[in-house]
């Protein structure tokens, strides 16, 4: 089952030339017009998740942010394939123990 915040997020994106970037409230607009300032904590934390798994590239400046620690004005855009190599890099390794 996909989520609609990580749908929504994609789809703006798939719609921009390459290398282009969105504000997460053009995200929450989307999703919930009138009361769009509810859905960016929402919108934010599925861009945090999306971009510890490689799927997505926060900036600031124009420059990644670390994920473990940013905050202020960022912009959502699709990850390079070196984005996403150190991301998913930066992955703890699965627990592949089988206890049966």
């Amino acid at each position: 089952m996909s989520d609609p915040i990580e749908d929504a997020i994609l789809q703006k994106l798939s719609a921009l030339g390459p290398g282009k970037s969105i504000e997460p409230a053009e995200v929450a607009k989307a999703l919930q017009p009138e009361q769009w300032q509810r859905m960016l904590p929402k919108v934010r934390a599925a861009a945090l998740g999306m971009m510890r798994q490689g799927r997505l590239t926060i900036t600031k400046k124009g420059k990644p942010v670390d994920p473990s620690a940013f905050k202020g004005v960022t912009r959502l855009r699709l990850p390079t394939p070196e984005e996403t190599a150190a991301a998913l890099a930066a992955r703890p390794p699965a627990d592949d123990e089988d206890d049966g």
